[in-house]
């Protein structure tokens, strides 16, 4: 039996071809077109709806499978075309860019992109705390996670961080190959991830931190897009490394660039100050005043100026209109040793160690730069040494005040008809007058400061017109005053503060002629010892101003004016009045302060006597009857009644 040849596929009878070749010819045209694959499956369907036999359907079917692998094919390779593209794009990129943050925002948002995922991010190592910490993020939404810090070996990070080695997790949260710690776990679930791809960041053999491309919902990294995660993380490693190096460059740039203009100014700072200490010490070796140093520098400075001595007393002013620098400015000057800015000014203390000469303040420059203050301090430095100069002078000036004053004291020239002839026009030359009345006042401290003292003392003489100077173991001045007490309680205060000592000041005077300045002299001396006694160190005051004490001590005796001081207002009021208020006190005392036997030796009721004793407490005031007024009282009383012609009261 014959065997039975397979039946041709017929033909159209027009010539057209049949089903199976369309279908072939439509798969060709999909793949021309790079249609979607589904489109594919149409052919095989339109063939059998126009009548091919099962043969001809199982080869479409067969061409359709290939078809679309041919697609799939060329779908990975322009894929992977464009992959290397967008990497050799990315490439370039990095390489344009020069700031580290912007590098590393372009590689975190370019990973993010090329694969497609919700979140990519980075961390970079730190050697210091042997760890990994976030550093840029693209897609994230949780602070938590932004500021993750992951130890080495520590999660899907920390781990390809010690390794060097890329990591892929389906779905992190389930996978148990990785070292789950709560801050991470916490981080990673509050972003949401689960699957994560992390590639090492290499430089040479050096891990310098972690790319990172994640999705939020469980996903299969192919082995390509690992790859491709590798490429990119490779050429990011090295823009990251030349960025870094670049900055560092730059740093070093700014710091080489910032020490050469520093140089350069230090340079010229010390030429200028160079040239300021020559024209300085020039104009004081010249010798210029105190004005001229002022005009110089505030010139120098482009300020106002002011120059003062210890005493705060004015030397210079060069057009400054500001007040007088605080003290407290000053004293903070002196205590730093250099120029210190105090309400609005600028204040140095003119110092020659350990002493303080006076003090320069600077107004007009607040905002003083470092060269300007450092010629500002050496000013004040070219000012010592004037002053020190000025001292020398006045030194010398003072050896012949001290010489004039010797002979003003000396007792045995006292009686020479011819001594005032002789004194006055020396006295005249050193500006002191011999004609005004004149006080001694005598002035003691602890021997370890006498020679500052007489210093001090020579200082305030010149201003008061008077003379100064060293006599018998105290510091002694001569002053053109009637009220000695009160100069000498302001003098041992003044120069107290300036010792920082305790100045104790015995005076005595004034004294009308030269001749009574050597008894004025032994006065005030016995008035410094009776202060010493009576434990008033420190203090100023002549024998009048101690009360009965310097009655006893006084040679004059001013009987009348120790009672005036003591008992004036009630014998004013006697006076005026015609009352008995000063007999009513004599008897008072003398009854023991016996109100009972003050009326009888008065013949008065006793409430005439409170009367009485009522108003002399107004007039002398509420302490009259203490101990110590009480005493001066009944001395005062006492010395009235030996005043008094015999048989007389004491009123």
């Amino acid at each position: 039996m014959a065997t039975a040849r397979p039946r041709p596929t017929p033909q159209p009878p027009d010539g057209t071809a049949g089903p199976a070749v369309t279908a072939l010819r439509h798969l060709l045209d999909l793949l021309g077109r790079q249609a979607p694959a589904e489109e594919f499956t149409r052919a095989a369907a339109a063939a059998r709806e126009a009548g091919a036999d099962p043969a001809e359907l199982a080869r479409v079917e067969e061409a359709t499978e290939a078809a679309l692998g041919i697609r799939r094919t060329l779908d990975q390779h322009r894929r992977r075309e464009a992959e290397l593209s967008a990497l050799f794009d990315t490439a370039g990129d990095l390489a344009a860019l020069s700031d580290l943050d912007a590098v590393l925002r372009a590689i975190v948002h370019r990973a993010r992109l090329l694969l497609r995922t919700d979140v990519a991010y980075l961390t970079l190592n730190d050697p210091a705390a042997g760890d990994t910490f976030m550093r840029v993020t693209d897609g994230s939404t949780s602070a938590r996670f932004q500021e993750l810090r992951l130890g080495m070996g520590e999660g899907l990070g920390g781990l390809v961080a010690q390794t060097a080695r890329p990591y892929a997790s389906a779905d992190y949260r389930s996978d148990t190959r990785f070292l789950h710690t709560p801050t991470i776990d916490a981080g990673v679930g509050e972003e949401g991830l689960r699957g994560i791809l992390g590639v090492p960041l290499r430089v040479g053999s050096r891990v310098i931190g972690v790319l990172y491309a994640a999705d939020r919902t469980p996903r299969d990294f192919a082995p390509d897009q690992i790859a491709l995660l590798a490429s990119l993380a490779d050429h990011a490693a090295v823009a990251i490394d030349s960025a870094r190096l670049l900055e560092e460059t730059r740093a070093a740039l700014v710091d080489l660039n910032a020490a050469t203009a520093t140089a350069r100014a230090q340079s010229e700072a010390m030429r200028r100050a160079a040239e300021t200490h020559d024209r300085l010490t020039d104009l004081v070796l010249r010798g210029g005043d105190v004005a001229d140093l002022a005009a110089e520098i505030a010139a120098l400075l482009d300020g106002g100026l002011v120059v003062q001595d210890a005493d705060g007393t004015e030397l210079a002013r060069v057009g400054a209109a500001s007040p007088t620098p605080p003290a407290h400015g000053v004293a903070a000057s002196r205590t730093a040793g250099r120029a210190v800015h105090v309400d609005g000014v600028w204040v140095s203390a003119v110092l020659a160690r350990p002493e303080q000469l006076g003090s320069i303040a600077l107004s007009g420059r607040p905002g003083l730069p470092d060269s300007d203050r450092r010629l500002f301090e050496r000013a004040s430095r070219d000012t010592a040494l004037l002053l020190l100069l000025r001292r020398s002078v006045a030194e010398a000036e003072d050896r012949v005040r001290g010489e004039l004053l010797d002979d003003l004291l000396t007792p045995a020239h006292a009686t020479d008809p011819r001594r005032g002839a002789r004194l006055t026009p020396r006295a005249r030359r050193l500006g002191v007058d011999l004609a005004e009345p004149m006080s001694v006042l005598v002035l003691h401290c602890d021997p370890g400061l006498r020679g500052r003292l007489t210093t001090e003392a020579a200082r305030r003489a010149r201003t008061l017109r008077g003379l100064a100077g060293p006599q018998g173991g105290q510091v002694v001045l001569l002053a053109p005053t009637a009220a000695p007490g009160p100069l000498a309680e302001r003098l041992a205060a003044d120069l107290g503060r300036s010792l920082g000592a305790p100045v104790t000041c015995g005076a005595a005077g004034p004294a009308d002629a030269p001749a009574g300045l050597p008894a004025a002299h032994a006065e005030a001396l016995r008035c410094l010892e009776a202060l010493r006694a009576l434990g008033r160190t420190g203090h100023g005051a002549s024998l009048s101003d101690l009360g009965f004490v310097g009655v006893l001590l006084g040679d004059r005796g001013d009987v009348d004016g120790y009672v005036r001081r003591v008992l004036g207002p009630v014998i004013d009021y006697d006076e005026r009045r015609g009352t008995e208020l000063v007999r009513t006190l004599d008897a008072y005392f003398a009854a023991g302060t016996g109100l009972a036997r003050a009326k009888d030796a008065l013949h008065v009721h006793v409430n005439t006597v409170v009367q009485r004793l009522d108003r002399t407490a107004r007039l002398l005031g509420p302490d009259w009857n203490t101990p110590e007024r009480a005493l001066e009282i009944q001395l005062a009383l006492r010395l009235i009644r030996l005043c008094r012609p015999p048989g007389t009261g004491p009123a």
